[in-house]
């Protein structure tokens, strides 16, 4: 272990007072993906999340809930613990902040820097975001005294209050950045942190003594150590600081994966409180942008967010985990889009990789009896392979060093599209028909070598596919026991028989796909488009049609029919009788008396042997429910609706 290169990666730590969601799925994802990654490098990784359970915030809503704080931290870390297994998390560590261990790094860093004169006490007045749990200066208000990063109302506190000296960190903090200017990503987001570091720093309060719910300040159990203070040194609790020697090994090599609305929490205040301690700042803050949905913004009120467990059921883990990362540079902002998931499940997983996977393995089975044979001469069209597929892996490294997710992928379907043509260059099929068995045992060998570095590079995306994959072409162990020590062209073993399974990426039919989507959203109360459009019309044309408010007189059943009846309406001007289609909605007594709306200049139609002037305006419902329109305040009858 000691001669091992080390590598740390971190999720923030999530707020405990809701359930899980799109953005904690993808920022824990993408650190999964590196974790595996590094660690089929030969790395020791270390790979920790966990949550945040202190603070106002979660006090409250324990309380609207009525539960106690730890009960909803309780309850809530098993949503998460629960997310983290559905979605293939390899964690080596899940923090919580209300653990002992937690505590005792807390109060060890305060006693640091309070010993050393960067903690000291003072009073605190200012306007108070509870949600977001900080403080925010006037200048950078909202509209009416609202948070700039939530649009909540502010509340103006004073308080007691330990104060951390930022503001002596500010050049050293600055002196890092120009040294390590591949310590915050992307470049815009360093950019930004330079600049507002440049405007200068303030001391930052670390402790309350309105709530009781956090860490005692040590000395001084009035106070409690704010939730931002506790929060960020849980990195350094998860690597053993400051008991356990090996946070000397880890804590150099730490990357933390952030949203970009915590950034300046972890590029400036954490990075200085590590400085004041002594440590380093971290090697690394990625901060990446944030999923909308179908250009919406996600919110409770519009039905649209987006439930990770909901997506791994319908569509399954590994397409998920692909799709979030494949589908925008990790760092941009995202619109997420179920149909166009399903498209990238049809065309990347199911068309190019299922497609290549199964082609291959019934040309083995039909031609080799199932047994991969022996490489044969390697011709131009194999050396172009194999040095592809050497090309693809140093590529996919370069932009995993830069946290580029979306172009490795890019680069592994490359190779996979390169030996998707190799077998339509070939056309192995012509060559078992025309007994062509040197050339045919070099084309499937090729084909399986391919796979076999395939299933090695998709490993940290897809664990389970590449590992079905593996198994599919019956080889030995697993790609992330071996890893890439063994990522070399021609190590295939002839002789392996192959053992063909399910589709690795079924094909989903497009359009039971919509119907099924429009059932779901219907249940849940989404909107949904009913898809009934008629073709558009002028102002003229809509003027030719005399809409006209009118009272139901009387209702009866016309006979010998189940779903009619004889209506007569006052229309003010005149009366008229309407026969109408609406008898299974609503019983005659319900309709007697209602101001409603007609078409009053439809030609007359018989029917039943009655005269029938008009028609009633009725919505259907998703369900076939009727509702008639009427208006909604007293007007006199015959008005014109225009």
């Amino acid at each position: 272990m000691e001669d091992k290169k080390r590598f740390f990666i971190t999720t923030p730590i999530y707020y405990v007072n809701d359930v899980p969601h799109i953005g904690h799925a993808y920022t824990t994802i993408a650190a999964d993906v590196m974790a595996r990654y590094h660690r089929m490098k030969g790395e020791d990784v270390l790979f920790s999340t966990g949550t945040d359970e202190h603070g106002q915030k979660i006090q409250r809503a324990a309380a609207n809930k009525g539960m106690t704080p730890e009960e909803l931290a309780d309850k809530t870390v098993d949503n998460f613990k629960a997310l983290w297994q559905k979605l293939n998390i390899s964690n080596d560590d899940f923090v919580r902040t209300t653990e002992e261990r937690h505590h005792k790094t807390v109060q060890a860093i305060f006693n640091l820097l309070k010993g050393k004169g960067d903690i000291y006490k003072g009073t605190y007045e200012g306007w108070y975001c509870v949600p977001c749990e900080t403080y925010v200066p006037e200048s950078q208000m909202g509209e009416g005294r609202t948070c700039p990063s939530c649009g909540r109302q502010l509340e103006m506190m004073s308080e007691e209050s330990y104060f951390f000296r930022m503001s002596a960190y500010q050049e050293p903090l600055l002196k890092y950045y120009e040294e390590n200017p591949d310590a915050i990503l992307p470049e815009s987001r360093y950019n930004e942190i330079v600049s507002f570091i440049k405007g200068g720093l303030k001391d930052q309060s670390v402790s309350r003594t309105t709530i009781s719910w956090g860490i005692p300040v040590p000395g001084d159990e009035k106070h409690v150590v704010y939730v931002w203070f506790d929060a960020l040194i849980n990195y350094l609790t998860v690597c053993g600081y400051p008991d356990d020697e090996r946070w000397r090994l880890y804590w150099p090599e730490v990357r933390h994966l952030v949203g970009k609305d915590i950034a300046r929490f972890h590029c400036v205040i954490w990075p200085a409180m590590l400085l004041a301690a002594g440590l380093t700042p971290p090697k690394q803050v990625f901060a990446h942008g944030w999923w909308t949905v179908e250009g919406e913004k996600m919110s409770k009120s519009l039905g649209n967010v987006v439930d990770p467990f909901e997506m791994v059921d319908l569509y399954g883990v590994d397409p998920f985990r692909y799709f979030l990362l494949r589908e925008v540079p990790f760092g941009l902002d995202g619109d997420f889009s179920e149909l166009a998931m399903v498209s990238r499940i049809n065309s990347d997983l199911a068309n190019d990789l299922g497609n290549l996977l199964s082609r291959t393995l019934q040309m083995v089975i039909q031609f080799k009896g199932g047994v991969v044979p022996h490489f044969g001469e390697a011709g131009e069209l194999e050396r172009d392979i194999a040095s592809m597929a050497e090309r693809s892996f140093g590529a996919v490294d370069v932009a995993m060093r830069r946290f580029a997710y979306d172009e490795a992928l890019k680069n592994i379907w490359a190779f996979i599209g390169r030996a998707n043509k190799y077998i339509d260059e070939t056309e192995p099929w012509k060559l078992g028909r025309e007994g062509k068995g040197g050339q045919l045992d070099t084309v499937l060998f090729t084909l399986c070598e391919s796979l076999r570095l395939i299933s090695l590079l998709i490993a940290p995306f897809m664990p389970d596919a590449a590992e079905r994959l593996w198994n599919q072409l019956g080889l030995p162990s697993s790609p992330q026991s071996l890893g890439y020590a063994d990522f070399r062209w021609g190590n295939f073993p002839p002789g392996t028989a192959v053992k063909r399974g399910s589709s690795l990426f079924p094909r989903i039919d497009l359009k039971r796909w919509e119907e099924k989507k429009r059932e779901r959203d219907l249940k849940k109360g989404r909107p949904v488009d009913p898809g009934e459009h008629e073709e558009e019309i002028s102002i003229d044309e809509f003027k030719k049609v005399e809409l006209r408010v009118a009272r139901i007189l009387s209702v009866a059943p016309v006979p010998g029919t189940d779903k009619l009846y004889k209506i007569e309406v006052d229309l003010g001007y005149e009366k008229r009788t309407i026969v109408s289609g609406i008898r299974e909605h609503y019983p005659p007594e319900e309709l007697a008396g209602k101001v409603i709306i007609v078409v009053c200049n439809l030609k007359p139609a018989k029917l039943r042997g009655i005269e029938s002037k008009g028609m009633l305006l009725a919505a259907e419902g998703h369900d076939g429910g009727l509702a008639l329109l009427t208006v909604d305040k007293d007007i006199p009858l015959g008005s014109r609706i225009h």
